[in-house]
């Protein structure tokens, strides 16, 4: 049987061949950005069309330019006839701004963030995020890519004229049933594409080109490469620039990832080379390789027989074509400065457990938790302070890869399984894949923006685990910006206001290192009685005035307003 699929595999290699032009998204740019999502249909085969979603189209969405330090409106409306969320992925801003489940867009209605752009040159993307509908709606089309440019990547001597030297490239894979209709969810993605173009062509110009890779699949794992086994160099991550070109011949890419590369086809005129996904090279454990899971016994419903799982296939033909009238024909040594933050500088270390709803054989058929919980809209996992450097520790006790993504900062990661991250994971990122059994530990501030009402995101990126519940989130706090959330609701305190003691019930045993109490200002009061007896904490000899209780510790966040009469 392993034979039969084999030669499937190979036969659909070699007779696969690229029979139309890439398309290119339009740009969009400027001060106010308008945004229409709309249902509409793209023509993927011959014959019947196919039903699609997209922004200011019938699919995927125009490419958003911006620059560092501009303040852009968006305007984004919803004509798609039911509610979703537009997220804007990898950029740092407020959250209210951020796009998550909780900011939803009503059919027929518009939603109007506006942002000054604080981020770093590199190529982001935006796509609804709805729970229950994210996958939904990712998979019939609506994706767009923002590219932001900033002096430093400016001062560089590298491609950067978008649609001849300086390509998107969005890689998905799905799945159509007998009328063309993409099909959600499904395990079945046997249908590869680029930019929502299938068997796809480019001419692209004998001279170093730029290509910017996105992973915008539901679920799939690409393992990049050239068809020749020429190098190519990796000049950005997720969140921007590496410090200098990292040469290599495969690039792992996961989804929700990006990564810029640059292609020297000098000399090559006339020559024919693919894009491919090598992944006969996957390890078990990735949605991609010949296993979806670490151990070969483990199966995922509709999963096989699929001739991309495990085996090399093309994703787009490059044909040489003659130079441009200004080529750049010279892979840069240097990049950027690249500093990332010192381990010794964080002031908290939160772990995070990836473990599978159903332990066994079938749990590649399950949902998946971190923590042990399914994500809650009502539940804000972690309240966190502003201005916390903070290193996360991801364990995954799962059979499968888990590309893990967190909104609102871009992180260095430290180490994988106690060693250096490879060099193509030390620039910044918003996305990690954490394989089966292993831990990644990575570094973040979070900083510029505190909101105590509207929490930010943290999940796989793998839609069908994240809309099954693999996600959670957590709010940003000044001290004074205090909200209660239902963690906080299992606290009792009582009498506030006070005119001396007060006193604080709790269900788990509190110990003196986890509770600051925190002035109007801001500042950490450390002259105060406290009296611990098991569950309950006695406080007493505060002055007049307004307060902040927090409480800190793996198993729950609480911050309490406290009003001293």
């Amino acid at each position: 049987m392993k034979t039969f699929f084999l030669s499937i595999a190979i036969l659909f290699a070699q007779t696969i061949y690229a029979q139309s032009p890439l398309l290119i998204p339009s740009t969009i740019s400027g001060a106010n950005i308008e945004l229409n999502l709309q249902n509409g249909t793209h023509q993927f085969y011959g014959g019947q069309i196919t039903n699609t979603m997209g922004a200011n189209g019938g699919i995927l969405g125009p490419t958003i330019l911006l620059n560092k330090g501009d303040f852009v409106n968006f305007t984004v409306n919803n004509q798609i006839g039911e509610t979703t969320t537009i997220h804007w992925h990898g950029l740092h801003v407020s959250a209210d701004n951020d796009g998550g489940p909780h900011t939803t867009i009503a059919s027929g209605a518009a939603w109007n963030p506006a942002f000054t752009v604080l981020d770093k040159a590199a190529t982001y993307w935006y796509h609804p995020h709805l729970h229950y509908k994210t996958n939904e709606h990712v998979s019939k089309g609506i994706a767009g890519f923002i590219i932001v440019t900033d002096n430093e990547e400016a001062a560089l001597d590298i491609p950067r004229t978008y649609g001849v030297d300086d390509f998107p490239m969005v890689l998905q894979t799905k799945d159509f049933d007998a009328n063309n209709q993409i099909i959600v969810p499904s395990n079945a993605d046997d249908v590869a594409m680029v930019n929502a173009t299938i068997d796809p062509y480019l001419d692209a110009p004998a001279q170093v080109i730029r290509i910017r890779l996105l992973n915008g699949s539901s679920q799939r794992v690409f393992n990049v490469g050239l068809s020749d086994d020429q190098p190519f160099y990796q000049i950005a991550s997720d969140g921007g620039l590496l410090a200098e070109p990292n040469q290599t011949t495969r690039l792992l890419l996961t989804p929700g990832e990006r990564a810029e590369i640059l292609i020297d086809f000098t000399g090559k005129n006339g020559q024919t080379i693919y894009l491919k996904s090598y992944a006969s090279e996957l390890p078990n454990g990735i949605y991609g390789a010949t296993n979806p899971g670490n151990n070969a016994s483990m199966v995922l419903d509709g999963y096989n027989p699929n001739p991309l799982n495990g085996a090399d296939f093309n994703m787009l033909q490059f044909n040489i074509i003659a130079q441009t009238a200004s080529p750049v024909t010279i892979i840069p040594t240097n990049l950027v400065d690249v500093t990332p933050l010192l381990e010794s500088t964080a002031n908290t270390t939160r772990t995070l457990t990836f473990s599978p709803v159903s332990m066994g054989m079938d749990q590649l058929n399950g949902e998946f938790l971190i923590n042990d919980v399914s994500f809650d809209m009502g539940v804000i996992n972690y309240t966190i302070p502003f201005d916390n450097t903070e290193i996360w520790e991801l364990t995954n006790q799962s059979a499968i890869a888990h590309p893990f993504h967190i909104h609102d900062v871009q992180f260095y990661v430290l180490t994988r399984n106690g060693a250096a991250p490879p060099i193509s994971e030390r620039g910044r990122k918003d996305v990690i894949l954490v394989k089966p059994q292993e831990t990644v530990r990575f570094i973040t501030k979070f900083e510029t923006f505190a909101d105590a009402t509207v929490p930010y995101m943290y999940h796989c990126h793998m839609l069908t685990h994240e809309d099954g519940g693999m996600m959670g989130q957590f709010a940003v706090n000044t001290p004074l910006a205090v909200a209660d959330n239902r963690l906080a609701l299992k606290a009792n305190l009582y009498p506030n206001p006070t005119t001396g003691s007060i006193t604080l019930n709790l269900e788990a045993k509190i110990e003196a290192n986890h509770i600051k109490i925190y002035d109007q200002t801001g500042k950490e009061l450390t002259n105060y009685g406290l009296e611990l007896q098991g569950e309950k904490i006695q406080i007493y000899g505060l002055p007049k005035g307004l307060f902040v209780l927090q409480v800190n510790t793996e198993a729950m966040s609480i911050s309490k307003k406290i009003i001293v009469q």
